[in-house]
């Protein structure tokens, strides 16, 4: 992924030029929660959909840029006292820490509709399709809402024990603790952009259906193997490493793999899904070459 990023920060950091009329702080927020430094994974699987399926990354880079933003506003909100209140990101304060909790709702706010401005502004000046564009917007939308991303947030937080109170919350239901409904939401929560990703790539790039489908099991099961991981490191790593605090997961009783199935269980269950989505993107012959290599990282990564 090491060649693409400089093609992702350079247009990221283009696409957070807001001009006279975002007030200065508010432009000055923005900026410190998208370009803070990150991995890029999702508009890097963006580009890498778009180039195996026989398109060009200029295409696709509204998209790209499109869902990095979405994922940066989910950050900034998750991040909030309300919700996850954690008070490190990436290495550095959280987007309410460093400014305040209002700053940080305007700003992952402004994200979300800045998302498809950026998504349709790019597509008006390569002259794409309108109905690719439009395509594009509902799948982005549909990623990003009640059924899928903000939906899996709503069943993390409901799974928390102590449960709410019922007249506030869900009661202590017990189904709520399986493997099952843990699936299910990250299978949304994480599994959404993830899929959104390649699909929008898939779109730009005007891929078959066969390789859609394709990409479709291949984010299922690595958005998977991803909240699989990123569960495992909150048990095994350390803040400084990791770049946010760690042990939370635990210290809330958190619904996460490794409490439900061990430490050696969750890296087995991760190994399956890496080794299933790789098999899913061997259609692709040698131009899978990045997402093969996505698979691995998933699996090894540190932070």
């Amino acid at each position: 992924m090491d060649d693409l990023r400089p093609l992702i920060e350079d247009a990221l950091e283009k696409a957070c030029q807001f001009g006279d009329g975002c007030p200065p702080r508010l432009g000055l927020a923005i900026r410190y929660a998208v370009l803070a430094p990150g991995k890029r994974l999702r508009p890097a699987m963006v580009l890498m959909a778009a180039e195996a399926c026989g398109g060009q990354f200029a295409d696709a880079m509204g998209a790209a840029v499109a869902i990095e933003m979405i994922h940066a506003y989910s950050l900034v909100h998750d991040d909030l006292p309300a919700m996850d209140d954690d008070d490190l990101r990436r290495g550095r304060p959280t987007v309410h820490v460093e400014f305040d909790e209002p700053t940080a709702i305007l700003v992952g706010d402004a994200l979300q509709a800045e998302a498809f401005a950026q998504l349709c502004s790019n597509s008006i000046s390569r002259n794409i399709a309108p109905a690719k564009t439009a395509e594009a917007v509902h799948v982005l939308a549909r990623a990003a809402g009640a059924a899928h991303l903000v939906g899996g947030q709503f069943d993390d937080l409901a799974a928390e024990q102590p449960p709410k109170p019922a007249e506030n919350g869900l009661p202590n239901d017990p189904t709520l603790r399986t493997l099952t409904h843990l699936e299910s939401i990250h299978r949304r929560k994480t599994g959404a952009l993830f899929s959104a990703s390649l699909e929008l790539g898939a779109i730009f790039a005007g891929a078959i259906p066969k390789s859609r489908l394709a990409l479709s099991n291949y984010a299922s099961d690595l958005g998977l193997a991803f909240q699989v991981v990123d569960d495992m490191l909150d048990w095994t790593s350390n803040n400084e490493t990791l770049g946010k605090r760690v042990g939370k997961d635990a210290a809330k009783g958190k619904l996460t793999y490794p409490g439900l199935m061990g430490i050696d269980g969750a890296r087995a269950k991760a190994q399956q899904l890496v080794q299933s989505a790789r098999e899913h993107v061997a259609v692709f012959g040698e131009s899978a070459w990045r997402l093969t290599r996505l698979a691995d990282f998933v699996l090894q990564r540190t932070h």
